[in-house]
């Protein structure tokens, strides 16, 4: 997903189109690629010992994840970790998880920050490998519901560590939206009443959101996970997109787009994150809401992992650890605008309740979310081998949008 819009530029970052990407899907593993949907991923062993850094590091992250000062100067974690570690660090910003897990094939990289919807496509791949967390010390204090799930491990190894999450909520302008929606229905069924002005997410992910919808509305189809989808599961929460798409407005991708479209009246309810609201709020141009609706609701819990062909595997068990820690965690989350992985990163923040904001340790709060996960013919949810995967999932987006 783009959480940034595509012109954010700093120096020493280094920020890459998917338009001019020409890359390599070299192996970055021993054995046989495997597809997301083989049985098992490739045997990788993970690193038994953690030492003396290489003296670099190259990492992929989203902008706001590993920031070195020179786009705020107030926000630097890189700078410390390098004077700390010797592993001087070079970023390349992902701007979707697409784009993330093509680079992340090009061999060149140590590590990423991978979303939901690109981490099962890297460690099936074995683009990726299992990560020993008794090798970093910060893991212990992450929060148990982001731990052993099924969108960064597998079998109950872990293949990364955990670094913020959020959820995909329900936006309105309480000026034109008047009557409070609570239910995703709005979107969908309803969403003729603000016809044009409907805003939905632009990515292959966001038919979970109306499998989710439709496993509440529609309980004769049989979902039980939004992104565990027979043929005639996905065929019918395709339809309603279809459907959608007649209100649709605009889709977007990057936030400061759905903020502009609100600010705009182009668009007065939708799907959003937190702080799309939030700077909404600061601005102060239109009033809006956020809600989790009574269905629940889809969301993203973001991974560092680490690359099966890495370079430089020590520096990167360092960063993990470093951007892992209580402190450091609480900067990242607090400056992106999301809840941070660390639990006890809540002493860290600037602004005193963020994470009553953002429901950092909210444990009831996140069971509502259903993470995204990458689909794949083996179910996520356990249930067998014939569901769709995230490929037949692009074509219907195509599809969809047009």
């Amino acid at each position: 997903m783009a959480r940034w819009p595509s012109t954010v530029v700093r120096t020493g970052l280094t920020v890459i189109s998917c338009a001019v990407l020409v890359l390599s899907l070299a192996s970055g593993c021993s054995g046989e690629r495997r597809s997301p949907g083989g049985q098992k991923p490739p045997e990788i062993e993970p690193l038994g010992a953690v030492g003396e850094g290489e003296g670099r590091l190259n990492l992929i992250a989203w902008a706001g994840y590993a920031e070195d000062g020179s786009n705020d100067a107030e926000a630097d974690w890189v700078t410390p970790f390098e004077q700390q570690t010797g592993c001087q660090t070079d970023v390349t910003l992902g701007n979707t998880s697409d784009e993330m897990v093509q680079l992340m094939r090009s061999g060149r990289y140590d590590g990423v920050s991978a979303s939901g919807d690109a981490t099962l496509r890297l460690i099936y791949a074995g683009d990726v490998a299992p990560v020993n967390t008794a090798l970093v010390p910060n893991y212990d204090s992450i929060s148990p519901f982001l731990k052993e799930q099924p969108w960064n491990s597998v079998d109950g190894q872990m293949y990364g560590v955990p670094h913020g999450w959020g959820a995909n909520l329900l936006m309105y302008n309480i000026a034109v939206v008047r009557d409070a929606p609570n239910s995703w229905s709005a979107v969908f069924d309803d969403a003729d009443k603000y016809r044009g002005k409907v805003t939905a997410y632009d990515s292959p992910i966001y038919i979970a959101d109306a499998a989710l919808y439709l496993s509440k509305k529609q309980p004769e189809l049989g979902i039980e996970d939004p992104y565990s989808l027979d043929a005639e599961q996905l065929d019918a929460a395709v339809q309603l997109l279809k459907k959608q798409r007649e209100n649709i407005g605009e889709y977007w991708s990057d936030y400061l787009k759905e903020v502009e479209a609100f600010e705009s009246g182009a668009s007065v309810i939708g799907t959003t994150w937190q702080v799309i609201a939030n700077t909404i709020g600061a601005r102060n141009r239109v009033p809006v809401n956020t809600v989790l609706p009574k269905e629940g609701s889809t969301g993203w819990s973001d991974t560092w992992m680490i690359s099966s062909n890495a370079a430089h595997p020590n520096c990167m068990y360092k960063w993990m650890n470093w951007i892992s820690s209580p402190e450091v965690n609480a900067e990242a989350a607090e400056f992106f605008g999301e809840a941070p992985a660390n639990a006890e990163a809540c002493e860290y923040t600037r602004e005193r309740d963020f994470c009553d904001i953002y429901h950092a340790t909210d444990a009831r709060f996140a069971e509502k979310i259903h993470y995204w996960t990458t689909p794949q013919r083996k179910c996520v949810d356990g249930r067998g081998d014939d569901c769709t995967d995230y490929d037949e999932w692009v074509v219907k987006w195509r599809e969809i949008t047009g």
